[in-house]
């Protein structure tokens, strides 16, 4: 358990990180990948060449014997909701970090990139239910709270039930929004849900895994635990097979996901525990915008 003195010093850290992530690889990135409502009208100035003739204000150019043009400006207030998975599943980590700590990162890093956009950003944080929900708000100290609210969060349940933190999220947006859903997907029951919020809102997985969780050692005898459930077992990992149906089954649920995102009209991103998850997102900013 971390003592006040630590959780604060971990949020400066990790605003100072945020920040300096935002500013100097995602400038102009995420603002192009998330578009506003639409365009508003601002003024009026003088024409200057290269201007759109289409916005000439005929009117205006008339009464002052030379031409005017109208300026638009982006109309953006947009709403981030950032879902996320604190299932004992992502207590798990085996190279830099566990996946909770992953989770941890990138939400903070997306929430000051929203904020630094001036965009609404809450949160729904959710094992096998939800356990706590943020509205969203704009601001630094808005945006200090969600990252000490994700450094601290002590989950009621360990499961995960990913269909409830969905339909949560689908009540408590009322128009249109951007929901970052951050997980590692152990569970496999929401793709009904999925789809429904797909069509409504613009959602981005985030897949976050260990290398471990896709692949066994070659170790001997391993005695291992579900972290959600508390079951334990033996499993040979020097045999092959073993090995094999592990990998197998990471895959298969991988592809589900995969499938299940897709019939959503939905993006997925993968990020492993030990990568570079700015280049992922810097990637996804770039080719979305």
């Amino acid at each position: 358990m971390l003592t006040t003195e630590e959780i604060l010093k971990k949020v400066r850290e990790l605003e100072i990180k945020s920040r300096k992530i935002t500013t100097h690889l995602f400038t102009g990135e995420y603002h192009s990948a998330f578009k506003g409502k639409g365009m508003r009208f601002r003024e009026v100035r003088e024409y200057y060449p290269g201007d759109d003739t289409r916005f000439i204000d005929w009117n205006v150019s008339a009464r002052f014997g030379h031409p005017f043009s109208k300026v638009f400006e982006e109309e953006r207030e947009l709403t981030v909701y950032l879902l996320i998975d604190t299932s004992s599943s992502n207590l798990f980590g085996t190279l830099q970090r566990s996946k909770r700590e992953l989770i941890t990162e990138i939400g903070a890093v997306l929430g000051f990139s929203a904020i630094s956009n001036n965009d609404k950003v809450g949160a729904v944080f959710f094992s096998d239910k939800v356990e706590k929900y943020i509205a969203p708000k704009k601001g630094r100290q808005h945006a200090l709270y969600l990252v000490r609210e994700m450094l601290t969060a002590t989950p009621a349940g360990k499961g995960t039930n990913i269909e409830a933190a969905i339909r949560f999220f689908n009540k408590a947006s009322h128009q249109k929004s951007i929901a970052f859903l951050l997980s590692d997907f152990m569970d496999a029951s929401y793709e009904n849900d999925l789809k429904i919020i797909g069509g409504r809102h613009d959602v981005i997985g985030i897949k976050v895994y260990d290398k471990m969780d896709m692949q066994l050692p070659d170790a001997g005898l391993l005695e291992v635990e579900d972290f959600e459930t508390g079951q334990r077992c033996r499993v040979d990992s020097s045999n092959r097979m073993v090995r094999y149906q592990y990998q197998q089954q990471f895959i298969e649920k991988s592809e589900a996901c995969k499938n299940y995102f897709r019939k959503a009209g939905a993006d997925l991103l993968h990020i492993r525990t030990d990568e570079d998850y700015v280049k992922v997102l810097q990637k996804f900013f770039i080719h979305r915008s």
